[in-house]
């Protein structure tokens, strides 16, 4: 899950790794000093450490779900209060499997604030502090005074956001077919209105479409190559993977990297003793 609104993992790899490593050592230094820090606020010294020392003005899900991930479940996220809500994903009949394309496009260093500052001439041009607070209504209101890009920008946050909010309700019912979807269609729009999605990310999700028994897939982190994620029946994920191996090599010469993975808990202690 991903959006303005809510979150689940919206940056590269590395990225995540590191974020991960933030919380961890963050846990560490509790635990020399005996002293407990809010989840909320270790991942937020997480975020200024980037800001700051690093120089990436990333948002805030990456460091969220290392800081305060609980195991076998999915966790939706208020970038803008924090608020959290744990997303049961235990269902031992779905798996999630993770597509590594181990491609990425050489970028210019402008795609990202780009984006923000499209984004944010759309709010600007509705009347709103962010795009969460505004509606299709509102964003075709003012569609003559923005250009076709901005307009699709804000097209995709707009219906992303009501997206993952409709992908959690589906997931908590275990209505599959209306999440993989969900999934297909963030992938679409991430695809034509963000413009962050690349051929070969393109194929493997069109691939994992077309197999038995998936539900949906789309692609995840930060775009212009790395991952795609996908929902399908445990008793074909294998078989998935294996199909994806042999057509994506075949059509790029690259090999894929897949797993199936299940919801972790954040960075916490763990005794060795």
């Amino acid at each position: 899950m991903h959006s303005q609104r809510c979150g689940h993992r919206h940056s590269s790899e590395l990225e995540d790794a590191l974020d991960y490593s933030q919380m961890s050592t963050g846990i560490f230094i509790e635990e020399l000093c005996k002293k407990t820090v809010e989840k909320e606020t270790r991942a937020l010294w997480g975020q200024k450490c980037e800001h700051t020392f690093v120089g990436l003005m990333c948002g805030i899900m990456d460091q969220m779900i290392s800081s305060k991930a609980t195991l076998g479940h999915a966790l939706l996220i208020d970038c803008r209060s924090l608020e959290c809500e744990e997303v049961p994903l235990t269902d031992p009949g779905v798996s999630v499997v993770v597509c590594n394309s181990n491609v990425k496009h050489t970028l210019t260093g402008s795609e990202y604030p780009d984006r923000v500052r499209q984004c944010k001439a759309v709010a600007s041009a509705i009347g709103v502090k962010a795009l969460r607070d505004a509606t299709m209504d509102s964003l075709n209101s003012v569609k003559d005074k923005l250009s076709d890009v901005e307009y699709r920008r804000g097209r995709h946050v707009i219906t992303e956001d009501n997206r993952v909010l409709e992908c959690k309700d589906a997931l908590i019912s275990k209505d599959y077919p209306n999440a993989g979807a969900l999934m297909t269609a963030s992938h679409a729009s991430l695809r034509d209105d963000y413009e962050v999605s690349i051929p070969e990310i393109d194929f493997l999700v069109e691939l994992a479409n077309s197999f038995p028994g998936v539900f949906g897939s789309r692609i995840t982190g930060g775009g212009f190559g790395g991952c795609t994620v996908t929902l399908v029946k445990t008793e074909n994920a294998n078989a998935l993977m294996e199909k994806m191996s042999q057509d994506y090599y075949a059509k790029y010469a690259v090999n894929v990297s897949s797993f199936i993975t299940t919801p972790g808990s954040g960075a916490h202690p763990v005794d060795i003793s």
